[in-house]
């Protein structure tokens, strides 16, 4: 049975309504798509977070969260004095074990030397070859360079600020490669299987987008029981990653009485339209609601009946009839 209005707020009285036409739709039952909802989370499909590979202080930042980056852009440069002085060491060691191999190798032609000792001034010539291109790889990364074109989400460190290997710098993402990733409790899984698409609701944004692909991942969380599903998005411009979003897993469809979610008023857990009468007359309405069962569309399941007309505009129903009265 449905609940009365409170009075001094649903006045059920029923109105003229004024010359202005109002925006009115009728409500037939119609074929719409039975799916279950999971918040998610965006996340981009490449992101890369870019790591200190040498220790030194940071003597300059040279870009920004928010900033777009191309491949090979120099981000931050770390202090790489002491990187330098261990590449003119190796540098140095190189020389003299050339210098050794080339005289080992002329005392061994003369005789005057064995063919063991060459062995070992070869190696290390060779170590010391080894060991001069890894010191000036070290020093090459006190440069820290973008390794993709895309975005920077955030920045780790600041000028000043002690580098050391592993530590995080920068975060960055291509913005056009976005995906959610919802949790789906277990005894969702086997509707799972019948899933054909699915649809994304941005409510920060007011918008809609339908999924490219929805992958279930074959793995569940001890703890929680639930398993991970990655959904793709098309291309979104304003969604980033962080953002919260709401995936409508379609599992098949049905046949439902429904009105559009800006005709509904609500006041608590109260919820009325507008219902425009045959001799034009306006009526407020309570209603029982199901839940949304598409792109701004909620079920009906008791208050209306198929073929009655509702007002899409409520806030220009209830001026006219304020006016009215």
């Amino acid at each position: 049975m449905l609940r009365p209005f409170l009075l001094g707020f649903f006045c059920l009285s029923t109105l003229a309504v004024a010359v202005e036409p109002l925006p009115v739709v009728t409500v037939q039952p119609h074929a719409v798509d039975l799916a279950f909802p999971a918040d998610s989370l965006v996340e981009a499909v490449q992101q890369a977070t870019v790591g200190a590979q040498v220790a030194g202080r940071v003597l300059e930042v040279k870009a920004d969260a928010g900033q777009a980056v191309r491949k090979g852009d120099v981000l931050m440069r770390i202090d790489a004095r002491e990187a330098a002085e261990a590449a003119r060491a190796a540098e140095a060691q190189y020389a003299n074990a050339k210098v050794g191999f080339e005289r080992t190798k002329s005392l061994v032609t003369q005789k005057f030397m064995s063919a063991a000792a060459l062995d070992k001034a070869r190696a290390d010539l060779d170590s010391a070859a080894a060991n001069r291109a890894a010191a000036g790889a070290g020093q090459s990364h006190a440069t820290i360079v973008a390794p993709m074109t895309g975005v920077i989400a955030r920045r780790h460190a600041e000028m000043g600020d002690m580098a050391t290997p592993g530590k995080p710098l920068f975060t960055i993402y291509q913005p056009g490669s976005l995906r959610v990733t919802a949790s789906v409790p277990q005894y969702r899984l086997k509707a799972m299987r019948t899933v054909a698409s699915a649809r994304v609701e941005f409510p920060e944004l007011g918008k809609w987008v339908d999924a490219v692909k929805v992958q279930v991942l074959p793995t569940a969380d001890a703890a929680t029981h639930v398993s991970l599903v990655r959904v793709t998005l098309p291309e979104v411009p304003e969604a980033t990653p962080g953002m919260f979003a709401r995936v409508y897993f379609v599992t098949g469809q049905a046949e439902k009485l429904t009105v559009p979610a800006v005709a509904v008023l609500r006041r608590g857990e109260v919820a009325a339209v507008y219902v425009q009468t045959a001799d034009n007359r306006l009526s407020l309405r309570q209603l029982r609601l199901g839940e949304l069962v598409g792109q701004g569309e909620i079920e009906v399941l008791a208050g209306l009946s198929a073929g009655e007309k509702i007002v899409t505009d409520p806030v220009r129903a209830g001026i006219q009839l304020k006016s009215a009265n």
